[in-house]
């Protein structure tokens, strides 16, 4: 088992998938007394805007259902982290999920981005790009990757 060094803030972007809640377990055997914090990226693109859109131009009353989902999915995986002893931070941010977790990690003294893969191979992953290769390539801190 892996061991990291104590007082470390690890980043978990999260989504709601399986993929998401395997890497909670992988920071779990990483990490001891780490902060987790748990970052969940309202996409505008899923909403049918560009990523520069702003709140009052969603649709009504659904940026207010992407947060209550968001705190469903932190109840979920914060229920996990606490048994491992995590204190947890609870982060929702705006934006291109890729690039909010790279300028997310170097804004706020991360010092490790722990993630979960969805796994695409050969030709789905080169049409649909990838948020964690994207991760893993800019990223400012060192990233493991689940799937």
């Amino acid at each position: 088992m892996l061991n990291f060094h104590m007082g470390n803030r690890i980043l978990l972007p999260v989504d709601g998938s399986e993929h998401a809640m395997s890497a909670v377990s992988l920071a779990c055997e990483m990490f001891s007394d780490a902060t987790l914090v748990l970052l969940h990226i309202i996409n505008p693109a899923e909403a049918g805007f560009g990523a520069e859109a702003t709140i009052p131009s969603f649709p009504e009353g659904w940026y207010e259902d992407q947060r209550e989902g968001a705190k469903e999915i932190f109840d979920d995986i914060e229920a996990d982290a606490s048994n491992c002893g995590f204190s947890v931070e609870r982060v929702i941010e705006l934006g291109k999920p890729s690039r909010t977790i790279v300028e997310y990690a170097a804004e706020n003294n991360i010092d490790h981005i722990v993630m979960g893969s969805h796994g695409r191979q050969g030709v789905s992953r080169l049409l649909l790009g990838s948020v964690t290769e994207s991760v893993v390539r800019r990223s400012p801190v060192p990233v493991t990757v689940t799937r």
